[in-house]
């Protein structure tokens, strides 16, 4: 009987370490995150030219003016592009300057900051014809990894019955030889 319950707790810590690691798999931005939510603010969008086409490889500054803080990047194939500062609660209502291809855009930095846990995030789109769908639903995501971790689990049990039958059978074969 202690063979069997040590069994299954070895098969249960296997079951968990595997499904963490699918876990980290598919949340891997969690476990990677530079600064917490609650000081990353995150300024993302796209950039078209009047044809609506992406503009590639186009340089984009986002920069709270209040404190000098701001950052540069470049688009990607896709007229993409994302910054994210590290602000704190302090910063609500500085002015925050977007500008990308000659354009500017000018915002004051919003956000609720008794929220601790959302990210705090501002879209801004240069040019006509630009808005694009920034990836699957959160919801989505979620679901897809919750439906992961219950395969994982399902796999384990299977595993752990299979060895735990095997550990009988050969427990058997032992009993009958010694009579």
């Amino acid at each position: 009987m202690r063979g069997r319950i040590a069994i299954r707790k070895k098969t249960a810590w296997h079951v968990v370490g595997v499904s963490g690691l699918i876990g980290a798999l598919f949340f891997p931005v969690v476990l990677f995150a530079s600064h917490a939510a609650d000081h990353r603010f995150t300024v993302e969008g796209f950039v078209c030219g009047k044809d609506s086409l992406p503009n590639a490889k186009t340089e984009v500054l986002v920069k709270d003016t209040r404190i000098t803080v701001g950052q540069t990047v470049t688009t990607d194939d896709d007229g993409y592009y994302k910054v994210t500062l590290h602000l704190h609660n302090d910063n609500v209502g500085d002015p925050l300057l977007v500008e990308a291809g000659g354009e500017q855009q000018n915002f004051k930095i919003q956000f609720d900051p008794t929220d601790l846990e959302t990210e705090r995030k501002l879209r801004v789109d240069f040019g006509s014809g630009c808005a694009r769908d920034l990836g699957p639903p959160q919801w989505l995501l979620y679901g897809l990894g919750v439906a992961a971790v219950a395969i994982v689990g399902w796999i384990g049990l299977k595993i752990s019955r299979r060895r735990i039958r095997e550990e009988q059978r050969r427990r058997k074969g032992q009993g009958k030889r010694q009579k």
